[in-house]
């Protein structure tokens, strides 16, 4: 795909260049040979750049195609040159699970934005569950938000839920400032998230048919096959007939095959027309064999796009080693030709996959069931089985040694979900510049990853008007990106509060230097305070709550 795929959907030309030469306003500056900026054409190129920003609205006051010097601006100018680096806008994840309230232990507003705002990652879209109460009700979402006051390193929006019976809420939830719903056709593993039937979908269509929204689903659904897996998306019975030992990735792969997601999609896709205007989107898509059913939906004016995540992009089947659970996730991390395909699809012409996303979905160490070996060898946390006793997906209670009997490395018996929050961009970047050399054909530039992580994912939740991009008058969100660096990624760099992910001790390609938010420093490679330098180290973080209006 082209750099400038999809970046017409801006209502708004790129303002005039108003460089502040005489001001009276304290004034921060930023410089560099490389930003990420967009043309008068509204394309996306890499450019030199001086951006002034303001501390005091957080907002960026000019953008200039070149480098001024600290003598242009008035006495007291913060100015700062980040040359080589680039300078890109900060990246708008739009699936993250943070699981406050409820599930703190496996993580929470303060953990999971410290680690987005070290990987450059300004906004976060906090899925409707895992926490408890989930957000599939206006009171649900005003617990979130008094859970997730002062606590935020980066700014947060927030999804409401679908689930049976709660179609009276989703218009409150849209006046309530949710950036869009999400449900599961199969179901999700928590008790307090079910499933959605198809009357329940056409519900949810028909309610949201004329609201600036996007209504998303888990694709998934058991497919009429023997060999399916039991329908639970996190932990679930094995097939009746396993293919193999469950404590083999291939056995758990083929319990969950493509058919599940194209099935899903075909349900979804024959209940479209009850809300031709309402956008549709399909969370965290794996397989490949998916990809032709919705272009041919988009040919015929369906209004749905998908998204793909960096664990679909970087991982394989193939290489993941028996009882490796780091590596469990729903849909599964398919074999490499699929991840080829992946690849593929992203750099050609019109894709269907708008955006690449982390669905950061992390639980407690105890609940991954990995192995002894593998954690000695992985360096993993162990959990801490806190008074001598483990607390399962749904609450239940287990003393430690009834945890203990679970068989470690049970790919069905672990809880499904990839941590990653804050690592995406150079995960990415590692994958983009390896193939750039491998097969140039099927690679993509770093405009392809902001348009992928910023441009688009900004546009997918209703905030395209102030996140996602370096323009004059939007938010003053900046990444500032070393895409030479290197770095192996210990527990260290893993900033989410359990230190349980599949790309431990794996080596990157890509840096992030800084990350500002509305203006502020808030992250500082190297800094004081573990790198959290902003306002004397104190979370800056706000959250999105205006209605949503496009």
């Amino acid at each position: 795909m082209t750099a400038n795929e999809s970046l017409n959907v801006f209502p708004y030309p790129t303002p005039a260049h108003t460089p502040p030469h005489d001001s009276n306003i304290p004034l921060t500056v930023l410089v560099s040979s490389r930003a990420v900026l967009f043309d008068e054409n509204n394309n996306l190129t890499i450019s030199p750049a001086t951006l002034t920003l303001s501390p005091q609205t957080g907002t960026i006051i000019s953008i200039l195609p070149t480098i001024l010097p600290p003598s242009s601006f008035p006495p007291g100018t913060k100015y700062i040159d980040h040359s080589p680096h680039l300078l890109l806008p900060g990246l708008v994840d739009a699936h993250v699970h943070l699981n406050e309230p409820g599930r703190t232990e496996w993580e929470g507003f303060n953990t999971g934005t410290r680690a987005a705002a070290s990987g450059g990652v300004t906004t976060v879209i906090d899925m409707p569950l895992n926490a408890i109460p989930p957000t599939t009700t206006v009171n649900g979402l005003k617990e979130k938000i008094k859970a997730a006051q002062g606590q935020c390193w980066v700014d947060v929006g927030f999804y409401g839920g679908i689930i049976p019976g709660n179609a009276s809420e989703l218009l409150p939830l849209v006046d309530a400032g949710v950036r869009g719903f999400k449900g599961f056709l199969i179901e999700s593993g928590v008790d307090e998230f079910p499933a959605v039937s198809s009357s329940d979908v056409a519900l949810a269509m028909t309610t949201l048919s004329s609201t600036p929204t996007t209504l998303m689903f888990h694709a998934e659904m058991i497919p009429p096959i023997t060999a399916s897996v039991g329908d639970d998306v996190q932990v679930s019975l094995p097939p009746l007939d396993p293919s193999g030992p469950l404590t083999s990735y291939s056995t758990f792969l083929s319990s969950r095959p493509p058919a599940f997601e194209t099935y899903a999609i075909e349900e979804i896709l024959s209940l479209s027309h009850l809300a031709p205007e309402l956008q549709l989107h399909i969370v965290h898509l794996s397989a490949v064999e998916a990809i032709p059913l919705l272009r041919a939906a988009r040919e015929r004016g369906v209004k749905i796009t998908a998204e793909t995540c960096f664990h679909y992009l970087a991982l394989a089947s193939e290489e993941v080693e028996d009882g490796d659970t780091r590596h469990k996730c729903c849909p599964p991390i398919r074999d490499s030709s699929n991840r080829n395909g992946l690849w593929s699809e992203l750099s050609s012409p019109n894709s269907v996959l708008q955006t690449i996303v982390s669905d950061h979905s992390p639980c407690t160490p105890e609940l991954k069931l990995l192995p002894e070996g593998l954690i000695k060898k992985s360096g993993c946390c162990r959990g801490s089985h806190a008074g001598g006793v483990v607390k399962g997906v749904n609450g239940e209670v287990m003393s430690k040694e009834e945890a203990d009997e679970k068989e470690k490395g049970d790919f069905f018996a672990s809880w499904g979900g990839i941590s990653s929050v804050g690592l995406g961009l150079p995960i990415l970047w590692t994958e983009a510049t390896t193939r750039s050399h491998q097969n140039p054909s099927t690679s993509i530039t770093i405009l392809d990853v902001v348009r992928l992580c910023a441009v688009n994912t900004s546009k997918q939740v209703g905030l395209s008007h102030k996140k996602g991009a370096l323009r004059p008058g939007m938010d003053a969100d900046i990444c500032v990106f070393d895409d030479a660096g290197e770095f192996v990624v210990g527990r260290e760099e893993m900033l989410f509060r359990n230190k349980v992910s599949p790309y431990q001790g794996r080596n990157m390609r890509g840096v992030v230097k800084e990350t500002w938010v509305r203006g502020q420093k808030v992250f500082e490679k190297g800094g004081v305070n573990g790198g959290f330098v902003g306002k004397g180290g104190q979370p800056v973080g706000k959250l999105l709550l205006e209605k949503r209006k496009c």
